[in-house]
């Protein structure tokens, strides 16, 4: 896997932008390839670099930084979609989700958070500030069910397991200590099961679990 990981900044703020830009570009790991603070901005960026993380404003002139994500995702699946906000609304959070956004993160967060989500962004995490996290599960239980994009008998039973560990909070490494499997084993499974039941992120399946009763949203994430 390629070391540095290449980041698209999006924000209509030039200012904000820069800054963040500089932060992130201090860390030997990190590399902004493009800026941009509009929709079409993003999309040629993306189009153009390829990025393996775009860091996504909310609120963005004549098109939310939801519908560019969809976009994104659309041009360049493998990309990831990190949503960085001043919105604590779960209605945003959801919303973001449900568009294929693989993190959630708030702009008060300190700059070495943002470089720590970004990596986890690439690495298949699903950061999500934990005053929101803790209600994701619950909330989702409650909306509207449609029906689940792909289906469970689609998985085998080792990817059902992973499935409901995933859902439960927990990490490929601690999946693969609880599994003795190896971590790579479980990423590949992890990997299978977002392209069988249709899904972009973690956070999806975890949402995929609650709503197909694999796992009880009562019970709280480890």
């Amino acid at each position: 896997m390629e070391r540095t990981t290449r980041v698209v900044v999006v924000d209509d703020h030039a200012f904000y932008r820069r800054g963040l830009r500089t932060f992130l570009d201090l860390e030997d790991d990190l590399e902004v390839v493009a800026e941009a603070g509009d929709g079409p901005g993003a999309i040629e960026a993306v189009r153009r670099h390829r990025p393996h993380v775009v860091l996504m404003d909310l609120w963005l002139p004549r098109q939310s930084g939801i519908e560019v994500c969809a976009d994104v995702l659309r041009i360049c699946p493998s990309t990831r979609v990190l949503m960085l906000t001043s919105s604590h609304e779960e209605e945003d959070l959801f919303a973001s989700i449900r568009a294929g956004a693989s993190g959630y993160l708030l702009k008060d967060s300190p700059p070495d958070e943002v470089g720590r989500a970004v990596r986890a962004v690439r690495a298949g995490q699903s950061p999500i500030p934990p005053s929101m996290a803790a209600s994701l599960l619950a909330e989702f239980a409650n909306l509207s069910r449609g029906d689940a994009p792909g289906r469970a008998s689609d998985l085998t039973e080792r990817e059902r397991e992973v499935l409901t560990l995933v859902a439960r909070g927990r990490k490929n490494r601690q999946i693969a200590a609880e599994l003795y499997i190896s971590e790579n084993t479980v990423k590949n499974h992890v990997r299978n099961i977002l392209d069988k039941l249709q899904l972009h992120s973690r956070v999806e399946a975890a949402m995929y679990a609650v709503r197909t009763h694999l796992i009880d949203p009562d019970e709280p994430a480890e």
